[in-house]
């Protein structure tokens, strides 16, 4: 068996050190993951009392944001109208029924996923 010369010795070893440096992250994650399994199993239910409430919010604010869109584009169309400005009135119709759809079916979804009715 031939000798090997320093310059192979270090190539060895700086590939070596380099395939350490490069696997070392992946096998102490994963060697933590094989700890940390038994605790993940000790684990009790989870509890959602606060996502329930956090969704609860969000429909209340989609239905207060949804009457005040929707009254502010009527207010906003009745102004232009009672003008005789007719055609300036129609964005605000729009935003009326941007509103009135942020209103219903914004609620209405969120109500969806929370179980509650409108």
């Amino acid at each position: 068996m031939p000798l090997r010369s320093n310059f192979q010795k270090h190539t060895i070893h700086r590939k070596l050190l380099h395939a350490a440096h490069v696997m070392g992250p992946t096998l102490v994650a994963l060697a933590f993951t094989g700890i940390s399994s038994g605790i993940a199993h000790a684990q009790g239910t989870m509890d959602f009392s606060g996502a329930q409430t956090l969704m609860t919010t969000f429909k209340t604010f989609a239905m207060y944001a949804g009457a005040v869109i929707c009254l502010g584009g009527l207010i906003f169309a009745g102004i232009r109208m009672m003008s005789g400005r007719f055609q300036d009135a129609i964005p605000g119709l729009f935003g009326a029924l941007f509103g009135a759809g942020v209103l219903g079916w914004g609620a209405g979804w969120i109500g969806s996923l929370t179980g509650q009715s409108m």
